[in-house]
């Protein structure tokens, strides 16, 4: 049995715990931009780790890394540690493997189209629903054909090949306006600029090489967001699809007495702001039903009024750093905030939110047997590692030094869709050159027995005429020389 996580303590001192069998229940991690969410969720991450559960977050400021190198020593951290009351602090760096779309921090993360899959891909593409609709056609297609998609360029090939071939197709897949292909390929254009060129492709990404440890303690994974928060619909359609993939392969692991795995869902506002509504309740699905298979999600984001009420009831595990409230939008923000936790007699929550320091918090938890605590007022316990960036060389010691770096560091270009329909084309080329030279051919062969049928004509016609001609010439003559006799 894990024993409990020490998150801070309350005003009367008493540590304020997470229970690892509680971890798989979900969590929220909210506040202000800079009242110590970041810190908080380094301070989870550590605890997890601590615990053998593997982690995985964006570090979307690039300020995470420094969970990698131990905490240096602060008065500041000294005064907290006196404080809480925590026996046996030791700073520590922890297992981390870095990750980048782009390639340039980390290990590079690949997906495939096929694995993508046409819902999560017409989201991030922001697609019409005619434009979906083709996209859908594509992938039956390429399934129906045995074309692989692994990449960017086999999705522009394949759309490409059905406009050349929608007539024939039309009987078997459905009309496919040209208006609607030439749209597609624009916006495959459009995500091509944006980095999907990088996105796609092979090796594809496998969850188990998040899933691992060292020396006892799981591996943080922490996937370099920097750049990519720049393009938000890539952002969390990756995350989107990284919860989707854990709750597809993993087994049901039920009740245990910690997380299989830990996943953060930072700037959560991102994903909720413009998702549509299938989407939306395909995630809400996932994260009800995923923490059978052991995997906790925490969202992190300013206010819990960024997360739709169908997701934040589920999230169990609370931690709600200062809010300022200056409007009456805010205003309503903060009382939605303090209205979501299990009430506290002793404590005015919607007047604390606002008067919260920097590393503390209104925090609630579920106890042993799910119910959840009373929200207390929490002192946060200091991070082990180091708060901020690591240094470039520690990063690269780090990278250098992993297990996973010869599978994902180069690309792989294998024959899929584009190679294929390429032969086919090729072959249709052929093909139709081949029927064009026949034509020719044939035409050519039949001008020339036209122009021998046309010789043989006039030969006999003037054989014809020379034998008439001479027919005539003869009964002429004889009959002038029978008039000239009788006389």
């Amino acid at each position: 049995m894990s024993k409990p996580l020490v998150l801070g303590a309350n005003t009367q001192g008493k540590h304020v715990h997470l229970f690892p069998s509680m971890g798989n229940r979900h969590g929220l991690i909210a506040g202000a931009t800079g009242t110590g969410k970041t810190i908080t969720l380094q301070i989870l991450a550590e605890a997890y780790s601590d615990i053998g559960v593997p982690v995985f977050t964006a570090d979307v400021k690039g300020d995470l890394s420094g969970i990698s190198q131990p905490a240096k020593s602060h008065l500041k951290i000294d005064e907290r540690i006196e404080k809480i009351g925590i026996d046996g602090y030791q700073a520590n760096g922890y297992p981390v493997r870095f990750w980048d779309i782009y390639g340039k921090t980390g290990h590079v993360v690949r997906t495939t189209i096929q694995d993508m899959g046409p819902d999560l891909l017409a989201n991030l593409m922001e697609l019409t629903e005619a434009q979906a609709s083709i996209l859908y056609i594509a992938f039956t297609y390429a399934d129906d054909e045995g074309l692989p998609l692994l990449d960017l360029k086999d999705l522009k090939s394949l759309i490409s090949f059905l406009q050349d071939n929608a007539k024939d197709l039309r009987q078997d897949y459905g009309s496919m306006s040209t208006r609607s292909l030439g749209a597609l390929q624009r916006k495959l254009l459009v995500l091509e600029e944006q980095g999907g060129d990088q996105f796609f492709g092979e090796p594809a990404l496998s969850i188990h090489d998040f899933m691992q440890q060292v020396d006892g303690k799981g591996i943080i994974n922490l996937l370099d967001g920097r750049d990519l928060i720049l393009n938000p619909g890539i952002y969390t359609t990756f995350l989107l699809w990284f919860l989707t993939e854990l709750f597809e392969e993993l087994e049901e692991q039920g009740d245990a007495d910690k997380p299989r795995f830990v996943f953060f869902f930072d700037e959560a506002h991102l994903l909720f702001d413009n998702a549509p509504k299938a989407l939306l309740q395909r995630l809400e699905q996932v994260v009800r039903i995923i923490r059978s298979k052991g995997v906790g999600v925490y969202f992190v984001t300013q206010s819990p009024s960024d997360i739709p009420d169908d997701v934040l009831g589920q999230l169990g595990n609370r931690i709600q750093h200062a809010l300022r409230a200056f409007t009456p939008k805010e205003k309503k923000a903060v009382r939605v905030a303090a209205q979501s936790f299990r009430e506290n007699p002793d404590l005015d929550t919607e007047t604390v939110i606002m008067e919260l320091g920097v590393g503390e918090a209104l925090v609630s938890v579920l106890d042993e047997e799910g119910v959840p605590t009373m929200v207390e007022q929490t002192l946060m316990v200091p991070p082990q590692s180091l708060i901020g960036p690591s240094k470039d060389n520690q990063r690269d010691e780090v990278i250098d030094a992993s297990l996973v770096r010869e599978k994902y560091d180069e690309d792989v270009d294998s024959v899929s869709a584009y190679e294929m329909l390429q032969v086919r084309r090729k072959e249709k080329e052929e093909k139709l050159q081949k029927m064009k030279e026949e034509e020719q051919e044939l035409t050519s062969k039949n001008r020339k027995r036209n122009s021998r049928r046309q010789g043989y004509l006039e030969a006999f016609g003037k054989t014809l005429v020379r034998s008439l001609a001479s027919g005539v010439s003869r009964r002429i003559l004889k009959t002038a020389i029978g008039a000239i006799a009788r006389r």
